[in-house]
């Protein structure tokens, strides 16, 4: 632990052009070294230098100042004051549909976001007729809860155009309810009710903002460990964070910095974002290619390439005072011993309806080996937009290699489809479905060296092997991605596709070997060839059995009315509803990390370094 003496005031470092940062007590923040902040200021020095000097930030039309505002913020920080304050104090060009808060948008959250950073932190720079302004639009924005608040021109809305639209919607605040545009629209209302002394409104957000930080604590977050989405959440955290007056409510936003910087560290490797998780789109397969990942390389690093492609949601990260505890950053860069199994669960996506939180809704395994880490996942119920499985090998050049696999769509594309069944147990895992119609499709990178033999399909990757034994599938087929978004994202690798033979089910059985358990990519061959086994005598049944060289055992039978197997894991039973915990590291003293079920505790040990963090619910 560090004394106080060593402990790193982040409000004091970076070149941000002039831009002072708040100030942040000690009791706020997490311990953190000088060379963590180097590392950090400079990659922050890149991300600056590849937004500086745009053609143009953009509009503000609609929802367009999510994108707008962090380019001009960012063209600031390198240099180009004058023209990044012109932009920001531009009028809106939807001003009429704001006329109620003095023309300036606080609908969108995505909106709001940006404009709660350009009020705070930029706000001794601008125009005081402007500034006014905005504190006039806030107050009246704020003299009631705008949530649900009968809109002066669009009411409650009309039903149609787009989702995200005043005119659909109406309200005088988007009243969507996923994880980061509740976080956007919660942490800004808070901010601006308590700036212009709305206090009744201050105090109904501040018990919404208590009650999300405590169902992280207790159950999780509904929009998880999101590919896409985790960073969209973060960002508003860290608004509240850096410009909170209340220091109760600073120290909530200080935990849901610290939780929500703990699942990314567990999902980061070496720029990859690992599965399973919720609202995977599909493009994240790669080294940053996940915004999460994008964004989070701020604080983790460790990887061989430069970010070469930089998300604005870093704005605010280099922007604020926060940084996550050494211990989460030691949890990213998985210093921490090896091989550890973390088994997690994930709440159901709207888990504030009654009965949401009653159970999980998804019950996750993770495995952590010398190499490489490797996540899947079971629930009840097809669910389309969940990366269910993915294996992320160490890549000394790139950071790191991706395994898929998946059943949809024309190519490795996200999502649980019904009659999917996947079982894991730390290196090895089974995946059954109904033999259909429905091919499986792989992801490998092209650098893989491919080899089938007897009937056993070997990758090899830097110092990760792959033993595939397939179950009623047929040799499999190079495919190519024909797309003109995700092309280009997949250039380096290769799409595999295995058809469906005829029988009742179909799918295969994985092992993954690495040098510090079978020494040599042929000894590990030869081992699988030799020692290991697959029973399929109840394969008509939905049962299969899988036995690795070293004697580990894994059974799954797939269950009629569930998409959740029945395993069986070295003889053992596995019992779905006596594993609640959010996070339980499979080890003596329960490392890197737990979390128990409603419980609120989280604890983080790593090789040096340990973070404890407490919500109870009382």
């Amino acid at each position: 632990m560090l004394t106080p003496s060593q402990k790193f005031d982040p409000s004091t470092s970076g070149n941000l052009n002039g831009l002072k940062l708040p100030e942040v007590k000690s009791e706020f923040r997490n311990d953190w070294t000088q060379e963590l902040e180097t590392e950090f200021q400079q990659r922050a020095a890149i991300v600056i230098r590849y937004f500086a000097n745009p053609e143009t930030y953009g509009n503000g039309y609609g929802e367009n100042e999510k994108s707008a505002y962090p380019r001009a913020m960012f063209d600031f920080l390198a240099g180009n004051k004058e023209r990044s304050l012109a932009f920001l104090q531009d009028k809106d060009p939807e001003a009429k549909k704001h006329k109620h808060t003095e023309g300036i948008d606080y609908y969108y959250s995505f909106t709001l976001k940006e404009q709660v950073r350009k009020y705070f932190l930029f706000g001794k720079l601008l125009d005081p007729a402007y500034k006014k302004r905005m504190y006039r639009g806030a107050k009246n924005w704020t003299k009631q809860d705008p949530l649900g608040r009968l809109h002066p021109v669009y009411g409650y809305g009309d039903g149609t155009g787009r989702d995200w639209d005043i005119s659909k919607r109406g309200g005088w605040v988007d009243d969507r309810n996923t994880d980061n545009l509740r976080a956007m629209r919660e942490t800004s209302a808070y901010l601006m009710a308590e700036e212009t002394g709305n206090e009744t409104t201050r105090q109904i957000y501040q018990q919404r903002i208590r009650r999300y930080v405590l169902a992280l604590y207790n159950i999780g977050m509904g929009e998880w460990d999101s590919e896409a989405y985790h960073s969209h959440t973060f960002t508003p955290y860290l608004n509240l964070y850096d410009f909170a007056k209340d220091p109760e409510v600073k120290k909530l936003a200080k935990a849901a910095l610290d939780w929500m910087s703990a699942a990314a560290a567990l999902k980061y490797y070496r720029g990859g974002w690992g599965g399973p998780s919720k609202r995977d789109y599909g493009g994240g397969n790669v080294v940053f290619g996940s915004s999460a990942a994008s964004v989070f390389w701020l604080y983790f690093g460790d990887t061989p390439l430069l970010n070469p492609n930089p998300k604005l949601d870093m704005l605010h990260v280099i922007t604020s005072t926060y940084r996550p505890p050494q211990a989460i950053v030691a949890l990213a860069r998985k210093q921490f011993n090896k091989p550890v199994e973390v088994l997690a669960t994930k709440p159901m996506y709207e888990n504030w309806k009654p009965g949401n939180s009653d159970l999980p809704g998804y019950w996750e395994t993770q495995f952590f080996g010398y190499t490489y880490q490797m996540g899947s996942v079971a629930n009840s119920f097809p669910d389309g937009d969940i990366g269910p499985f993915k294996l992320m090998a160490y890549n000394s050049t790139r950071g790191v290699d991706y395994f898929v696999a998946n059943t949809g769509g024309n190519w490795v594309h996200p999502g649980k489809n019904n009659g999917d069944r996947v079982g894991q147990f730390q290196n090895l895992l089974i995946w059954l479905r109904p033999a259909t119609q429905t091919p499986f499709f792989f992801q490998l990178p092209k650098t893989a060296k491919a080899e089938i033999e007897k009937g056993i399909w070997f990758f090899q990757l830097e110092k990760t092997w792959l033993a595939i034994r397939p179950i009623n599938l047929n040799p499999y087929v190079g495919v190519t991605i024909d797309d003109r978004k995700y092309g280009p994202i997949y250039r380096d690798e290769q799409t595999l596709k295995s058809i469906i033979k005829q029988g009742e089910y179909a799918g295969f059985a994985l092992i993954v070997g690495e040098p510090e358990t079978y020494g040599t990519y042929e000894e590990f061959k030869s081992a699988i060839a030799h020692k290991s086994n697959l029973k399929l005598a109840r394969l008509d049944r939905g049962q299969v059995e899988l036995q690795d060289p070293q004697g580990q055992t894994l059974q799954l039978t797939c269950e009629p009315d569930t998409l959740f197997p029945t395993l069986i894991r070295n003889g053992k039973p596995f019992d779905w509803l006596k594993n609640l915990a959010l996070y339980n590291s499979q080890s003596s003293d329960k490392a890197p990390i737990f979390l128990d079920w409603k419980q609120g505790k989280l604890t983080i040990k790593t090789a040096r370094s340990q973070f404890e963090n407490s919500m109870n619910r009382s």
